[in-house]
C-alpha cells in the first residue's frame, strides 16, 4: 500500500506542473471490439453494463484502415493519418533495394562505436532504438498544449516518445528480450513430430537422470563476445575472419517427483515447486555477457505441462524486466519500475497471449484460454490501478484479449470452419471473453465522475478465416510472376526460383502487391510508362478472381496507395493493398513469398478468426457518453475529437474532423 501512495504522490506533483483544467477524457482501447459481435451478446443479456451505457451515450461502428491490420488502424487513430501520413503499411515492410524484409514499426540497431580487447567487444556508444512510425501522436500535442497524459500499452509507441507531462508503456511493437515479438521454449524428453516447423518458439529435448534434469534458458545474442568460427577448406574467402554468434545463458534445474506429479526448479538463487498443470509465478533471470560488468535482466514464468510419461515444461518468452529494462519500454524511463514496484513483474512483449504455442500444438485450446487469462487479470490490476492513483486528464487504456481470443477460439464456435472443433467451454470462449470486458466496464463506470467523457472505441472488427489465398501463386499462374525451376532451392523458402527480370508482380506480407518497377526494386522489370496500366489490368482481374469451390470472389477490394492515400510517405508502401472477401484472407505461405501447389488453401490452423481483409466488413466500435455527430466516423477522425475537447487544434496534415458533438447535446437529445 506504500508503493501506491508513494506513486500517487508523484501523480499528483505531476498535476501540479500541468494545464489544471476540468476536462477529463478517458479512453478505453479494446482491439478486436466487433460491432456485429456486441450486438449480438448485448440481445443475449450477456452484456449489461455496454448495453446500459450505449442507451445512455452513443454507438457507431467506426471505420478502420486500409488495410485493417492493427499496426496500420492504430497508427491512424495516433497520428489523424492514413498510411500515406504515416508510413506503416503492414507488419512487415520490403526494402526494395535488397528486397529484404523488415519490422514495420521499429528497429534496433548495436552501438555504432566498440572497442575490442581480443575476444571480447566493448560498446562505446549506446544501442539505437528507432519508432518507425512517422507523424505526431495525439498526446505530443497535448502535452505540448499542456495536458497531461497517462498512454498504457498504445500499440506501435515502441520506443515511447518522450513527451512532457506524460506517463506511457509501449505495446505492440516491444520486442521480447531476444529481439523477437515473443519465443517461447518448450523442455521435453521427446521431441514433437513438428518441432523443426515450430514458429515463435524453440523445443529442446532434455533427460532426466536420478530425477534429475539440467538445462538451460536461451537469452540474447552476446555482441560482447566474438568467438571465431573454423575456417573450412573450401571457404571462398580465406582472410575473411567470421565470428559465430554466442548466446548469452542461465543454468537451471530441475528435481522430478513422479509420485507427486510435481517438480522443484531450481533458477539462479531461487527455488520453487510446481504440480502438474501448474504455473509459476514470475521469475527473475540474469544473463551475464560480460563477467562482472554487464547482465541482462529478464522475467519469465513457466508452465509445468506434464511430468509423464513425456516430460513437458513451457517457458514463457523472456521479458524485458519492467524493473531493469535494457530496452526503452516507458515514458519517463523509469516508469516501468514505478510500475512494477506497486504491481509486481508485468508482461512486456508486444502481445502477451501466446497464439504461437497454441498455434504450434504446445498449448491446447484451454492452456491456451488459462494463459490468455493471466495476461487479462494482470491487465485489470494496471487499469484498477490507474483509476485509483493517475491524476491525468487524458488517460488510455489499452485490453488486447479480445482481439487475441478471437483469433485463436473462433473455430470452436464456428461449425462452418473447416477446423471446427467442438469443446464445451471454449464454444463459449469469445463470449466470455466480452462479457469479461462488460466486468471491466461496470468497474470503470464506478471509478468515474459524471463530467468524466468515457470512449470506448477499436481499431477493427473480427471475421472468420475460412480459406488462405496464396497471391504469388495466383499471379505466377496468371503471367505477372516467373518462376524457373532451376533456381528452386530444395528448401524453397522466400521467393525461390523467381525469374526477376520476367516478373511484373509480387505479394509480401498479409495484404501487399508490389509491381516490380524498374528503378525501384533490385531486379526491376516494369517501366514506369507500364506503371498504371499494370496497375489497372491488375485490379480488373484481382476483383474477377472466383474460387472454383465456393464459387465465390475472394477479393472484394483493391486499393491503390499512391493515389487514394494522402501524405508522401510511400517508400515502403505495395502499390496495392488487397481487401479480402468474408471467409478469406491471405494463406500462411504467401506473406513471406512461399509458393502452394493451389490457390485456395482450407484454413486448418487453430488461428482461426482474423481482420487483414475488406476494411468495410470489420469496422471497430466507437461508444461514448457523449453524441457521436457522424454516421460513419473513422479512426482519424476519433483523433480529432479528442484533441477539440481540449480545446487543442488538430495539425494541418491530419485528416480527420471532428465526430463528437459538445456534452450538452446529448442531455437535449435524452430530453
Amino acid at each position: 500500500m506504500k508503493k501506491r501512495w508513494w506513486l500517487l504522490g508523484m501523480f499528483v506533483l505531476l498535476g501540479l506542473f500541468c494545464y489544471c483544467g476540468e476536462k477529463k477524457v478517458l479512453v478505453l482501447g479494446v482491439d478486436g471490439l466487433d460491432p456485429n459481435l456486441l450486438k449480438q451478446f448485448m440481445a443475449e443479456g450477456k452484456m449489461p453494463h455496454f448495453k446500459d451505457f450505449i442507451a445512455q451515450g452513443d454507438f457507431r461502428p467506426l471505420q478502420t484502415s486500409r488495410a485493417p491490420q492493427s499496426p496500420i488502424a492504430w497508427s491512424n487513430f495516433i497520428t489523424g493519418m492514413d498510411p500515406g501520413g504515416h508510413g506503416i503499411y503492414d507488419f512487415i515492410h520490403r526494402d526494395p533495394e535488397s528486397m529484404m524484409l523488415e519490422f514495420s514499426m521499429s528497429k534496433v540497431e548495436g552501438a555504432a562505436r566498440t572497442w575490442e580487447v581480443g575476444s571480447w567487444v566493448i560498446p562505446l556508444s549506446s544501442p539505437e532504438t528507432t519508432l518507425l512510425r512517422k507523424g505526431k501522436a495525439f498526446w505530443e500535442i497535448l502535452g505540448e498544449a499542456g495536458i497531461s497524459t497517462t498512454i498504457f500499452r498504445i500499440p506501435v509507441n515502441f520506443p515511447p516518445v518522450e513527451v512532457p507531462g506524460n506517463y506511457s508503456l509501449s505495446g505492440m511493437g516491444t520486442p521480447d528480450i531476444l529481439g523477437t515479438p515473443g519465443t517461447f521454449s518448450f523442455y521435453t524428453t521427446k521431441l514433437p513430430s513438428n518441432y523443426r516447423e515450430i514458429s515463435g518458439g524453440k523445443a529442446y529435448k532434455v533427460k532426466i537422470k536420478d530425477g534429475r534434469i539440467d538445462a538451460k534458458l536461451y537469452g540474447p545474442t552476446n555482441d560482447y563476445r566474438r568467438v571465431a568460427k573454423k575456417k573450412s577448406r573450401f571457404s571462398k574467402n580465406k582472410k575473411k575472419t567470421e565470428y559465430k554468434k554466442i548466446k548469452c545463458t542461465a543454468d537451471f534445474t530441475v528435481f522430478v517427483d513422479q509420485e507427486a506429479s510435481a517438480i522443484r526448479m531450481v533458477v539462479g538463487d531461487q527455488e520453487f515447486i510446481l504440480k502438474e498443470k501448474e504455473w509459476s509465478e514470475w521469475i527473475p533471470i540474469q544473463f551475464e555477457a560480460v563477467p562482472w560488468l554487464v547482465e541482462f535482466s529478464a522475467v519469465c514464468r513457466f508452465y509445468l505441462k506434464q511430468i509423464g510419461p513425456t516430460f513437458q515444461l513451457y517457458v514463457s518468452p523472456l521479458q524485458i524486466n519492467p524493473d531493469d529494462p535494457i530496452l526503452p519500454i516507458s515514458n519517463p524511463s523509469s516508469w516501468s519500475s514505478d510500475l512494477c514496484k506497486c504491481l509486481g513483474y508485468f508482461y512486456t512483449q508486444e502481445l502477451p497471449h501466446d497464439t504461437k504455442a497454441f498455434f504450434c500444438d504446445v498449448f491446447t485450446g484451454r492452456e491456451f484460454w488459462d494463459q490468455s487469462m493471466l495476461v487479462f487479470q494482470e491487465r485489470c490490476r494496471a487499469l484498477q490501478f490507474i483509476l485509483e492513483t493517475d491524476p491525468s486528464q487524458l488517460k488510455f487504456f489499452y485490453f488486447g484479449t479480445v482481439d487475441q481470443g478471437c483469433h485463436m477460439l473462433w473455430h470452436f464456435m464456428d461449425e462452418q470452419h473447416p477446423n471446427y472443433v467442438k469443446d464445451d467451454f471454449l464454444v463459449n470462449g469469445i463470449r466470455n471473453i466480452y462479457q469479461k470486458m462488460d466486468d471491466v466496464l461496470g468497474t470503470v463506470l464506478k471509478s468515474i465522475d459524471d463530467d468524466t467523457v468515457l470512449i470506448i472505441m477499436s481499431d477493427h472488427g473480427f471475421a472468420p478465416f475460412y480459406w488462405g489465398v496464396n497471391l504469388n501463386t495466383w499471379l505466377a499462374e496468371n503471367g505477372y510472376l516467373s518462376r524457373n525451376k532451376q533456381l528452386v532451392s530444395r528448401r524453397g523458402g522466400y521467393f525461390s526460383g523467381v525469374d526477376w527480370q520476367k516478373t511484373k508482380a509480387y505479394a509480401v506480407g498479409l495484404n501487399g502487391l508490389y509491381v516490380n518497377l524498374k528503378g525501384r526494386e533490385k531486379h526491376g522489370a516494369v517501366s514506369q510508362e507500364e506503371y498504371n496500366s499494370l496497375l489497372d489490368e491488375l485490379e480488373r482481374d484481382l476483383l474477377a478472381i472466383v474460387d472454383p469451390a465456393t464459387g465465390r470472389k475472394p477479393i472484394s477490394q483493391v486499393t491503390r496507395t499512391r493515389s487514394d492515400f494522402k501524405g508522401t510517405n510511400t517508400e515502403y508502401a505495395p502499390d496495392i493493398i488487397v481487401g479480402y472477401s468474408w471467409g478469406y484472407r491471405s494463406s500462411w505461405e504467401n506473406p513471406l513469398g512461399e509458393f502452394t501447389k493451389e490457390v485456395f488453401i482450407p484454413n486448418m490452423k487453430a488461428w482461426s478468426g482474423d481482420h487483414c481483409i475488406d476494411n468495410s466488413i470489420v469496422p471497430g466500435v466507437l461508444i461514448t457518453n457523449q453524441k457521436i455527430s457522424m454516421e460513419t466516423p473513422a479512426l482519424y477522425d476519433l483523433t480529432v475529437a479528442i484533441l477539440d475537447e481540449f480545446g487543442v487544434k488538430p495539425l494541418e496534415q491530419m485528416i480527420g474532423k471532428d465526430c463528437l458533438a459538445p456534452r450538452n447535446s446529448l442531455d437535449t437529445q435524452k430530453q
